[in-house]
């Protein structure tokens, strides 16, 4: 137990190997707590297990910032499944941070992961912040994984990898939201860069699908068509499964996401703008949503989980107002 614990406070566990040449770039020693002090690691590692009747917390390591409190099972629906609230005791990502978080979703296991808040990115003058994000499903699991936004803060550089490994037979609905900066101040690409890479992966390493996104406002557009647009908020969601034929899926999610644009059509700011897919490989379906601000984009990813939820297990989704 001892090894395990010194292995995961190693630099190579939560270091991320070959970040983004956007964000290297910034790499320097800090005048202030150099990377790997206390508060400046955050490590995070839990296991969910099938055990009698219902997924229970079987592995769980921490050490702060990162943590949990014990797993809640509030959903009528579904009250054999656990929804766990990641927190974070410091206030945001601060420069030379860097966090871990592993979720392992065992066979037949389902579990709902969030976050209690948005991720804050805070104006770094010396090196950078990171965060890596491992998720594994195995046979017959259930995962979602739907954090609240990411924020960049003017004069941010941060990166994200998600690393996503899902058994054939399992299920994982995973989300992705960022925000053009604090819109509530009038903030909108301030950020030096904010980086991130998802990718899902069978259990023996094939690559399903991969899903890059370089914004660097100082260097590149970012608000182009193929980017935020005028638009503060993108959001994505994942829903990687073989429970259900991918075009169907894709179909009835690319429904949700159209009477969502026309409902919003006369919103201020433009209004909503997405679509769906489906994702390579027959891996699943995928949506990309583009909004004014927060609260319409939530409301529809969560029209979106609700149906992806009922697609796949026969039930719908719970209110996502922690209880």
């Amino acid at each position: 137990m001892l090894a395990e614990r010194l292995d995961r406070l190693a630099p190579g566990h939560y270091t991320i190997p070959s970040v983004p040449e956007e964000v290297a770039r910034h790499a320097q020693a800090l005048d202030t707590l150099p990377v790997g002090s206390s508060g400046k690691v955050g490590v995070l590692d839990l296991t969910f297990e099938r055990r009698g009747g219902r997924t229970e917390l079987t592995g769980h390591y921490q050490k702060t910032p990162l943590q949990i409190m014990r797993p809640l099972y509030y959903d009528p629906a579904r009250p054999d499944l656990p929804y766990v609230c990641v927190m974070s005791a410091g206030a945001g990502v601060l420069q030379g941070d860097r966090y871990r978080l592993d979720v392992t979703c065992g066979a037949g296991a389902a579990v709902h992961v969030t976050t209690q808040t948005a991720t804050k990115v805070y104006r770094m003058e010396q090196d950078y912040g990171t965060q890596f994000v491992r998720l594994t499903v195995g046979p017959g699991g259930y995962l979602e994984y739907l954090p609240d936004p990411l924020i960049p803060f003017a004069g941010s550089r941060f990166y994200q990898r998600t690393h996503l490994t899902c058994d054939p037979g399992a299920t994982a609905i995973v989300a992705e939201t960022m925000l053009a900066g604090r819109l509530a101040r009038g903030e909108r690409h301030a950020y030096t860069a904010c980086c991130t890479d998802l990718s899902a992966h069978r259990p023996g390493g094939e690559l399903l699908f991969a899903d890059p996104l370089r914004l660097v406002p100082g260097r590149f557009p970012v608000t182009g068509p193929a980017m935020f647009g005028e638009h503060g908020v993108l959001s994505t969601l994942y829903v990687v499964t073989q429970a259900v034929e991918a075009d169907a899926l894709a179909d009835a999610l690319h429904e949700v996401v159209a009477d969502s644009v026309v409902a919003d059509s006369g919103a201020a700011g433009g209004g909503l703008a997405g679509g769906a897919s489906t994702l390579p490989n027959g891996a699943g379906a995928w949506v990309r949503l583009l909004g004014p601000e927060s609260p319409p984009v939530r409301a529809t990813l969560d029209r979106l989980w609700d149906l992806a939820r009922r697609l796949i297990t026969g039930h719908p989704a719970p209110d996502r107002r922690r209880p």
